[in-house]
């Protein structure tokens, strides 16, 4: 049951990721070379599949604001109609891997957060606006990297992997990345 409920603390979590999102990448940036730069434990196949997920969902409806109404209960969500266009944008080698989780003790000194150990958490970087999250993208030098301990859980990862892929689509489309 503990698992479980760390699994949905995680997923709440996810929402607050993305705010720790870089500069823009633009279409032909991060290396002419399509793909990825695999550093996880799964396959190229697996990551085109989350990619390709992330393409369907972007063309079916954009999503701007779920960090918002992570944040804000009660915001109203601002959605747009899908955008085509996304099933054209093609990762450019953006790197995928996994960082360590904090440790519960650190994380409970930082913040007064009390997770068991995994948290299923990692430090975001500046310019991110949460301290930590279950992952982050990063889209000048493209690369996405997420809490280790989400590897193996489940589709929990597959989740994870594809709301980043979503926002290196919607990001690379010029879409305004605030509430992501």
């Amino acid at each position: 049951m503990r698992r479980i409920q760390q699994g949905l603390q995680g997923l709440v979590i996810l929402c607050l990721m993305t705010a720790c999102g870089g500069a823009a990448l633009s279409p032909s940036s991060g290396g002419d070379e399509i793909g990825f730069i695999n550093q996880t434990n799964h396959s190229d196949e697996e990551l085109r599949a989350i990619w390709k997920a992330a393409q369907q969902n972007i063309a079916q409806q954009v999503d701007l604001n779920p960090l918002q109404r992570s944040l804000y209960p009660g915001t109203l969500p601002h959605t747009l109609p899908g955008d085509s266009r996304a099933l054209s944008i093609q990762p450019h080698q953006i790197a995928v891997q996994a960082e360590p989780d904090i440790s519960s003790s650190k994380l409970f000194a930082e913040t007064g957060t009390e997770r068991a150990d995994p948290t299923g958490l990692i430090a975001c970087p500046v310019p991110c606006n949460v301290r930590y999250a279950a992952a982050f993208s990063f889209y000048q030098h493209p690369y996405t990297q997420y809490a280790a301990s989400w590897e193996f859980q489940g589709n929990n990862f597959y989740q994870i992997i594809q709301y980043e892929f979503e926002n290196h689509i919607l990001n690379t489309l010029g879409y305004d990345m605030m509430w992501r």
